[in-house]
């Protein structure tokens, strides 16, 4: 192994060298576990969201469209039409609340950072009726539905809506559990089950896809450098697509993809799609995926149709799959759990399971990074205020033990975190920010660092970085290790910097 440049984090004990050229925030993979990329073997890939970005709002627009559409063929009031998708209201890893019709923004404990009935965010008293103690039992599944993927966000958007709808109209009675109109009751349970079966009607009845792909252009977002990664990724390992898609749908995205025409003198962007996985998989049904899986079958790629019977020899070069399992993956392709980087954008149906069922390394597409990343840069002086409020709150107790009467009022204080806090999130959006609520961190947070070993806004981001590139976890300090002031290393920087260079090599 060659010498390697070192980007030492900013969080790791060691300084970082004067004259290092940082690479661009945006452009930036970030860690949460040291990865040695040269020790990958093959790179697996989901396609929506992944491969496939969907542009957004338009996107969103078209699904909640239909969505809206959908609930008023089943029986909803037409008035629900005149709602128009707002984007800066939803944000992922908000909870819906079945019983009582709340959307939850909750920590990894399940203690409640924000709370809204349809558009109104509760407050005080109105949080304390619902949430005695300011908190739920995550594992009540049945009542808390986690809303985490990206398709989600018109989900999440519509039940917002519809609660509005049904609570401003004088000819529904309010009740605590849902809404009634003479004898009729529609309890929020069932108004989640018909936005789920409706969500599930226009992506498994073909109308999203067929309005998507007649417009292309408008829809999926084409990316030149994804045909250039893709040629360099096949070179250093072995690659797969894995997607829930259809095998049909998932031809015309990639064909768009990848096809920049004859006309582009770059003969890496002027070859079948097929040619740079290894292996494809579709109609994965992931999380099933991970786990028994599902019956393998080869499609016939002239017809779009499976073949039939099982699939039970060698894998065959430009062969498309349907169904199987991560097994298949490692047995079709000779390679085992960790030399696999998988690349995906859904926190449970890509990363979660594949991390603890079979132990591949992750990747999370978070596309939310690049605004976050803005906001924090943008509107640092609000995060200062906040250390500041938080350090002159801690010092009104220096001096006071066990044995003190005193108590020093904090309110004016806790007010003021309150207000900036408020402030910050309004920056994100209506919701706040994916990350956080103040200093406190989001479920979604907790997970992406528990589970994706490497996450960015865009996969695309490894074009940036060599295929020997050794991706360093910084320290994780305890709380308790925190408060240690260790001595200065002696030397400079740069001596520091030589002699881990020369340990490394």
């Amino acid at each position: 192994m060659g010498s390697v440049p070192l980007e030492v984090p900013v969080a790791a004990a060691a300084p970082e060298p004067r004259g290092a050229v940082k690479r661009d925030y945006h452009r930036r993979i970030f860690v949460n576990r040291s990865l040695a990329l040269e020790k990958i073997k093959c790179f697996g890939f989901d396609m929506d969201y992944t491969l496939a970005v969907y542009t957004s709002p338009d996107y969103e627009e078209l699904t909640f469209r239909l969505l809206l559409e959908r609930l008023v063929s089943i029986g909803y009031p037409p008035e629900i039409l005149a709602y128009k998708y707002d984007p800066a209201f939803p944000t992922r890893g908000l909870i819906f609340d079945a019983r009582h019709g709340n959307l939850l923004k909750v920590d990894s404990h399940g203690n409640l950072l924000a709370c809204a009935h349809g558009f109104h965010f509760l407050k005080g008293s109105e949080i304390w009726n619902c949430y005695p103690n300011k908190f739920i039992q995550r594992d009540d599944t049945k009542r808390f539905h986690i809303l985490n993927t990206l398709f989600n966000l018109t989900e999440t958007y519509l039940l917002a809506c519809l609660v509005d709808f049904f609570t401003s109209f004088s000819r529904y009675a309010n009740c605590e559990t849902g809404y009634r109109q003479g004898n009729l009751f529609m309890s929020f349970r069932s108004m989640f089950q018909d936005v789920r079966e409706a969500m599930d009607h226009v992506h498994l009845s073909g109308c999203l896809k067929e309005k998507m792909l007649q417009n292309l252009e408008k829809y999926v977002v084409k990316d030149p450098r994804i045909p250039l990664l893709l040629s360099r990724m096949k070179d250093a390992g072995k690659m797969f697509l894995a997607t829930n898609s259809d095998y049909n749908y998932t031809d015309a995205i990639m064909t768009y993809l990848l096809d920049f025409g004859e006309g582009n003198t770059d003969k890496s962007q002027r070859r079948p799609w097929r040619s740079y996985f290894d292996l494809i998989v579709v109609d994965t049904r992931k999380p099933l995926f991970f786990a028994e899986g599902t019956v393998l079958r080869q499609v016939n790629t002239d017809t779009g149709k499976l073949r039939i019977g099982t699939y039970t020899g060698a894998h065959q070069h430009c062969a498309v799959y349907s169904g199987g399992s991560s097994d298949t993956i490692c047995d079709l392709l000779g390679v085992k759990g960790k030399e696999i980087l998988y690349i995906g954008d859904h926190i449970f149906g890509d990363i979660l399971k594949s991390k603890k069922r079979q132990g591949w390394r992750t990747f999370l597409v978070v596309p939310e990074v690049a605004k976050e990343l803005q906001v924090w840069t943008e509107k640092s002086e609000l995060f200062d205020e906040l250390r500041r409020l938080d350090a002159l709150l801690a010092e009104l107790y220096p001096h006071l033990d066990s044995g003190s009467s005193e108590c020093p009022d904090i309110s004016a204080i806790k007010k003021q975190i309150q207000k900036v806090t408020h402030e910050m999130d309004l920056c994100y959006g209506k919701m706040g920010s994916l990350f956080h609520c103040g200093s406190r961190q989001t479920l979604f947070a907790n997970q992406l660092m528990r589970y994706a070993d490497l996450y960015a806004a865009s996969f695309v981001n490894f074009l940036y970085y060599p295929f020997s590139y050794v991706f360093r976890a910084p320290a994780a300090l305890m709380p308790h290790e925190s408060t240690v002031a260790h001595k200065k290393m002696e030397g400079t920087e740069m001596d520091f910097m030589r002699q881990l260079r020369q340990q490394m090599e």
